[in-house]
């Protein structure tokens, strides 16, 4: 087990660094307003001349996030590139219709929130509101603070029943909501599959996303980047099996957590770094 170097803010591995891959949620914002400092610090990288790829578990498109983000108040051009899980999964299931492997019209059952349609805008496929009738069902996002598991349940047995194959493009469990946290797209993902069904899931710590930020980044040496989150479960286990450093957050979900030893070993994941926040200094 090695012993996480705990740091003052971002400024502290600038120096080491030429590349970052900060998360969003949980680190430079809580879906309702900017982190202290936050905005500083992600303008003060660019400033330093590195490259800066949000990476994030949403399953909303990088156009969607990115707007946010500027509406939160973040400054035009403080990153390079967004990544979304997202976005990811668009363009593999773009890839798919192009390859015949999943057909025009297919039947869609999108999980989504605030009726966000962008997971699947420009895809030939036709939503459906039934688990009945679904040939496809996307998981993009979690409605935990509105509704329970079961109104889920209800909703997907009969798709999960059929074996009807499920993606789910935010495999976060936990999410942060204005009333707190509430289960996340990947806890309706773990459902599913309790119901019988089977899920691929898209975003961290699988390989494909950060495959993607490290191409948009010019495939640099990874010993020169860093990942920067707020979970151990998605950010540090995957950036470490990238193979590059990484840098946990504790605020987000791990907000007052306390030590976090024992998560560390249960995940076989650990940090090279710690900080408080995702400030300057």
């Amino acid at each position: 087990m090695k012993q996480a170097r705990h740091l003052g803010g971002i400024g502290a591995l600038a120096d080491r660094y030429d590349v970052f891959l900060p998360d969003q949620f949980g680190v430079l914002h809580d879906g309702q307003q900017p982190y202290a400092g936050a905005v500083e610090a992600l303008s003060a990288l660019k400033r330093a001349g590195k490259t800066v790829v949000l990476i994030s578990n949403s399953g909303r498109r990088a156009e969607p996030n990115e707007r946010r983000l500027l509406k939160l108040g973040f400054e035009a051009g403080s990153w390079d590139h967004f990544v979304s899980s997202g976005e990811v999964a668009w363009r593999m299931f773009k890839d798919m219709v192009g390859s015949g492997v999943l057909k025009a019209g297919t039947r869609c059952l999108l999980i989504s929130r605030d009726g966000d349609r962008s997971a699947i805008e420009g895809l030939p496929l036709t939503l459906t509101e039934r688990g009945d009738d679904a040939e496809l069902v996307l998981l993009s996002a979690s409605e935990g603070d509105r509704y329970d598991l079961d109104h889920y349940g209800t909703l997907l047995d009969p798709a999960a029943a059929r074996r009807v194959p499920c993606f789910c493009t935010n495999p976060d469990r936990i999410m942060l909501t204005a009333v707190g946290p509430r289960f996340g797209a990947g806890e309706i993902a773990d459902l599913y599959e309790r119901l019988g069904g089977s899920v691929t899931r898209v975003g961290k710590p699988y390989p494909a996303i950060f495959e993607a930020a490290l191409a948009l980044a010019g495939n640099p040496a990874r010993g020169d980047v860093v990942c920067v989150g707020d979970s151990v479960e998605h950010d540090i286990a995957g950036g470490s099996r990238a193979g590059v450093a990484t840098a946990l957050v504790m605020s987000g979900i791990l907000a007052d957590a306390g030590d976090l030893t024992g998560l560390f070993e249960e995940l076989g994941a650990w940090p090279d770094y710690t900080m408080d926040a995702f400030r300057w200094r």
